[in-house]
């Protein structure tokens, strides 16, 4: 079962059935609230599931990573632009790893 090929066959199947399923299946407009919603916050959920682990990974410590997010949430809650949020986060990565860890 080492045979290369047989693993990209295995990869084109999933991902074109990921892709082709749902436009062969669903030939209507989808009218249920529910499902429209979940659609509707699919893709912000899987850019967020993506993208905490690899802030917090990013970094020498997990802590200064962390650090970091809760400093960029907060000061996106205080309405900061992005340029600050991004300046104030990296100082506080900078700080944690050079006073802290």
């Amino acid at each position: 079962m080492n045979n290369v090929y047989l693993y990209l066959l295995a990869m084109i199947v999933a991902t074109y059935a990921i892709r082709v399923l749902p436009l062969t299946l669903i030939r209507k407009e989808i009218k249920n609230k529910y499902i429209k919603s979940f659609l509707y916050y699919v893709p912000y959920v899987t850019l967020s599931v993506m993208t905490f682990p690899a802030i917090i990974h990013a970094t020498k410590s997990p802590y200064s990573g962390m650090i970091a997010l809760v400093v960029a949430v907060i000061l996106a809650i205080k309405d900061f632009n992005m340029f600050q949020i991004a300046v104030a986060s990296c100082l506080a990565v900078y700080a944690v790893e050079f006073f802290i860890v």
